[in-house]
């Protein structure tokens, strides 16, 4: 719907999109949308920006084609509207968003009796908006908003109502309107540390496996090691929280994937746009504090990870492959920061077993999608069919693991740094187990998106770890 120059009695309710009618920001939305879609997305933002905001946003939603039925709404603003409207009151959508995406959000929710965006040339923002809604509706309005640019138009309304606002700008709101209304927001609470996705780095642990390995406990080395730990933290919570961004349209269509910080608007996309430098940045000077070298695999971990996002996710085997590399660098970075050698059998045996976990973690998504129905998975190419052979795989990459791994403990040099190797094969026994019973509820549907996340919160899996570390102990003390 665009502007129409009716007029009736009675204020109109002027609802604000972005930060207000939905958690969001449809400029972020579309800039995040536009990268995961098209890699010339970039080029295309840095053309739009010097020709001005309005033709940015203009741009971008060309380029993004956002969904608006997949936008986080905020409830409590959509029940406000609903109310006015049975009073019998008019409502307008304006907002400083593209008119197409204006259009799209007031046509998917068939609540407005108009709605106005920025036209590609004015940004329909602060003085602009304020001065376009006086000469618009001479009855008086009431407005809807939640920034600080938002002043300059409550300072004409005849009611304000404040979504979500700072303390600060509530009280500057209250000190200029006599009229005033607050919708609180929902409280974002852990949702900032859970974007990091913290219970992921527990494989990052992965750094400390060549120091267990060569039973290598010098201060120093742990000192090296903890800081590629450290590095590897923020670095992979910075590649968590980008394709958490790219993949928004994907998760809000999933019944589980939803409820995360950025897909369910608890968290900001633009401070998410924010986080991913500086926790790169953090990463990168603490990886340059362990050794260039583990600087550069750290670098390295981190361009993968952006080339998973932009491409290879929505390539089949490819992403399980890029999945299995990124773990075993951890472990290379590890090597590296210590200046402990890595053992070729020790790297084949990370590379396989990750490949199994990487092609359980797909199969339990196509198991998900086959109980709900779904055919295809949004955002990568597999489909429910491919279920059969991905089985396949991840059983067999599992099993060639443990082969690795026994291979690998009767190897002289490695009998050399243990007083009973012997009990390193109860560690062989427990992950051929393990590993079967992981396959075995994947296909039961009883797998979790992430088989970490399962491994560190099932009871089953929690034992055979402990098992497993205790016959790694055992081999070494007794």
């Amino acid at each position: 719907m665009s502007a129409t120059n009716e007029h009736e009695d009675g204020p109109v309710l002027v609802v604000d999109l972005d930060g207000t009618l939905i958690q969001s920001d449809t400029l972020y939305e579309c800039f995040w949308r536009a990268l995961a879609r098209s890699r010339h997305a970039v080029p295309e933002v840095m053309r739009g920006l010097a020709k001005g905001r309005a033709v940015l946003k203009r741009r971008l939603a060309e380029l993004a084609d956002l969904d608006p039925e997949l936008l986080p709404y905020n409830q409590d603003v959509l029940d406000y509207i609903l109310k006015w409207r049975k009073s019998g009151g008019r409502v307008a959508l304006v907002t400083a968003a593209d008119q197409s995406i204006a259009d799209s959000v007031a046509g998917y929710l068939g609540l407005f009796d108009e709605a106005v965006g920025s036209d590609g040339q004015s940004n329909l923002k602060g003085q602009k908006k304020a001065h376009f809604l006086r000469g618009r509706y001479d009855n008086g309005f009431a407005y809807m908003g939640d920034s600080s640019a938002d002043l300059f138009v409550w300072k004409g309304a005849q009611k304000a109502i404040a979504v979500n606002v700072p303390s600060a700008l509530e009280r500057q709101v209250k000190a200029q309107n006599d009229d005033v209304e607050v919708l609180p927001g929902q409280a974002a609470g852990l949702a900032y540390l859970n974007a990091l996705r913290p219970h992921q780095w527990s494989k990052n642990t992965l750094v400390f496996l060549p120091v267990l390995a060569a039973q290598n406990f010098e201060p120093m080395t742990l000192l090296m090691a903890f800081l590629a730990f450290a590095a590897f933290c923020l670095v992979s919570s910075a590649g968590y929280v980008m394709n958490d961004l790219m993949d928004l349209r994907a998760d809000r269509a999933h019944p589980r994937k939803s409820a995360r910080p950025f897909a369910s608007g608890k968290v900001p996309i633009a401070h998410g746009t924010v986080m991913v430098p500086m926790l790169l940045f953090g990463g990168l000077m603490l990886a340059a504090f362990a050794g260039w070298a583990t600087f550069w695999i750290i670098a390295t971990y981190f361009a993968l990870t952006t080339l998973y996002s932009l491409a290879l996710k929505r390539h089949v085997i490819a992403d399980i492959c890029t999945l299995a590399g990124l773990y075993t660098l951890r472990i290379i970075a590890g090597g590296l920061a210590t200046g402990l050698l890595l053992s070729v059998w020790l790297l084949a045996f990370s590379m396989f077993l990750f490949f199994c976990l990487a092609a359980i973690k797909r199969q339990a998504e196509l198991v998900d999608m086959k109980d709900r129905g779904v055919a295809t998975a949004r955002g990568r190419g597999y489909t429910v069919d491919d279920l059969p052979m991905l089985s396949q795989i991840a059983v067999a990459s599992g099993f060639v693991a443990v082969l690795v791994l026994a291979l690998y403990i009767n190897a002289p040099t490695v009998q050399e740094h243990y007083s009973s190797p012997w009990l390193l094969w109860g560690i062989c026994l427990i992950l051929l187990y393990w590993i079967s019973k992981l396959a075995l509820e994947t296909h039961r549907g009883r797998m979790h998106d992430d088989p970490i996340v399962y491994a560190l919160s099932n009871h089953t899996s929690q034992i055979c770890m402990a098992i497993m570390l205790a016959c790694a102990v055992g081999a070494s003390v007794l």
